[in-house]
């Protein structure tokens, strides 16, 4: 019996076989994609890092080309630096071998003068006998009494230099200064008892000498109070402001020098500190009678270097003011050109110096000057009227006088002198020299410390072929600095004696916390302890240099002489009692001058 064969099942079969390779074709088409996609992402890997592998061997190239071109610039360097120092070093030869070609040259015109003038005496013996013997031995007599005068004059003020400095810190580098004002009206107090409704207060603080104060008191509920207090000047309430500043004045040559010197008035309201640094706000501008401290040291420091060569002296003045903690630059201007007291800090220097950050110098050339810009300031001090003073300042202004000095290069003085010495060689023996060129002669004498001797009465130099400073012969100058600090602190006062309320509340009591730091620093130094609270207040910190370093400190203490303010003149006092305690170690001056070996 035949097999029956069903074609739809053999059919279906064999496309379930078909779709089956189909399947099995398509997973391995995409393994194979799937490979390939990952060779692709391989050399896409391999490139990348051939790529790198490159970059990083350029750079390396560029590396090693810097480093030798940075070798080359350094070795370049080096050789400058070398050839710069060996023709400093020949420099140097040549400025010791002008010098001595100087001194044994005038060694040699000296005796050959002398020996001029024996041979001239003996000629002229013959003819004039005794009397041209006496009178060369006069002339002789007279030269040599004629040096003599010039080195006793160069010592006595080398001396005198000396003496001034040694003088100032024998009576200590802080000085205490006391001054009583007058009677003032506002010392009138108001008395219920009184038939006119008040009373004048009475005189307890007396200045009994040049150097003593007395205080006594016979006031109601305290005890009988009799004490003495001394020093280094008291000035009494008759002392104008010209006796004032006479005590002062000593201390402002040592502005050149070399030392940084700082005058600070202190007291309470209404005692005359103000009037003491300014002065007179009515005196009119002819009239210096009535003229403080700071116009009167502007003048005599413009003084002082009008004595001085010409343009050896430079001068800028800055004010601030600590108001509430604060420093303020009342030099700095707005946008707009206008005068407006902006906050600064005030730093400490890898020197140890105090310094204040972005701090407004105006340059001035006269006293004048420094009075004008002062004044075009003043008007933005804080003021606040209180029961004591009804223009009460209640911040502490400080005004800074910064001296630039000059010192002599002595390369560029030994050249010139050496063109000096060729003219005078070159110069007929009928010529002369002016008064300017002998000054110009001696001034430079001074500055090469005398190493030779004057040749200003030489009558065989022109005044064309003297060494007189000239703009197309000038000597180039390093300069140094120093300080001149004009301080007139805020008033200090108990809250219930100035009756002030409100802003002004918070006001007093930063003044008194700034004059209390103020206190604590001087009771430091003089206790010699280790640590000196200077960061306490803005104010301490900002004068540091002034109270700490080697400043010359004058302070002015400024006292009422009546009943109505004892506690205050009392604490006064007692705060110079305990400034004079403060002993400072002798340093020496910063000024740099010619020192030749």
């Amino acid at each position: 019996m035949p097999l029956f064969i069903n074609r739809d099942q053999i059919f279906a079969h064999q496309v379930h076989l078909l779709e089956h390779k189909l399947r099995s074709k398509e997973e391995r088409i995409l393994e194979l994609e799937t490979e390939n996609a990952i060779l692709h992402l391989r050399l896409a890997e391999c490139l990348r890092r051939l790529a790198q592998d490159h970059k990083d061997e350029i750079m390396a190239q560029k590396q090693r080309q810097q480093q030798r071109n940075r070798q080359k610039i350094t070795q370049s360097a080096l050789a400058n630096l070398l050839s710069e120092v060996q023709t400093l070093n020949q420099d140097l030869k040549e400025v010791f071998a002008i010098y001595t070609g100087f001194s044994t040259e005038l060694e040699d015109q000296s005796k050959l003068l002398l020996k001029k003038v024996d041979e001239v005496g003996f000629a002229l013996k013959d003819q004039h006998g005794d009397n041209m013997q006496s009178l060369r031995a006069g002339m002789e007599a007279l030269e040599r009494s004629l040096e003599e005068e010039k080195e006793r004059c160069r010592v006595e003020r080398q001396r005198r230099r000396e003496l001034h400095n040694t003088l100032v810190e024998l009576r200590g580098n802080i000085r205490v200064h006391c001054r009583v004002r007058p009677v003032l009206p506002l010392d009138q107090i108001q008395s219920s008892t009184s038939a006119t409704g008040s009373v004048s207060s009475e005189e307890v603080v007396h200045a009994v000498s040049d150097d003593t104060m007395l205080v006594n008191s016979t006031k109601t509920g305290i005890p009988f109070l009799n004490k003495m207090f001394e020093f280094e000047r008291v000035h009494g309430p008759k002392d104008s402001q010209d006796e004032v500043f006479e005590e002062v004045k000593p201390l402002l040559t040592s502005l050149l020098d070399g030392y940084n010197v700082c005058i600070m008035a202190y007291g309470q309201t209404g005692s005359g500190k103000t009037h003491t640094m300014m002065g007179s706000q009515q005196a009119e501008e002819s009239s210096g009678a009535q003229r403080g401290i700071i116009p009167k040291a502007a003048a005599e420091l413009f003084r002082l270097i009008s004595e001085k060569p010409s343009e050896s002296h430079t001068v800028e003045v800055s004010v601030v003011e600590v108001y509430n903690n604060e420093v303020f630059d009342l030099l700095a201007r707005d946008e707009e050109g206008n005068a407006e007291g902006q906050r600064r800090d005030v730093i400490t220097t890898s020197s140890g110096t105090s310094q204040v950050t972005h701090l407004v110098y105006e340059p001035v050339s006269s006293s004048s000057e420094v009075m004008q810009v002062i004044n075009s300031v003043l008007k933005l001090r804080a003021h606040c009227p209180t029961l004591v003073h009804t223009d009460s300042s209640r911040s502490h202004l400080i005004v800074t006088l910064t001296i630039s000095s000059k010192s002599p290069n002595p390369l560029d003085l030994a050249r010139r002198l050496q063109s000096a010495k060729k003219d005078m060689q070159r110069s007929p023996q009928n010529q002369w020299w002016s008064p300017r060129c002998r000054r110009a002669n001696a001034t430079a004498r001074r500055t090469s410390d005398e190493l030779f001797a004057s040749s200003a009465s030489s009558p065989g130099l022109s005044p064309l072929h003297s060494p007189c400073l000239s703009p197309r012969h000038s000597i180039s100058q390093t300069p140094f600095k120093t300080k001149l600090q004009l301080v007139d602190l805020a008033g200090s006062e108990c809250v219930g004696m100035s009756g002030v309320t409100g802003p002004a509340l918070w006001e007093s009591s930063c003044i008194n916390r700034s004059l209390s730091a103020l206190s604590d620093v001087l009771g430091a130094l003089a206790e010699q302890r280790p640590h000196v609270p200077y960061r306490n207040s803005k104010l301490t910190h900002l004068l540091q240099d002034a109270i700490g370093g080697d400043a010359k400190l004058l302070v002015m203490l400024c006292v009422s002489p009546t009943q109505r303010f004892i506690t205050e003149s009392l604490q006064t006092l007692g705060f110079g009692s305990r400034a004079r305690q403060v002993q400072k170690n002798i340093t020496g001056r910063r000024s740099n001058t010619l020192k030749i070996k």
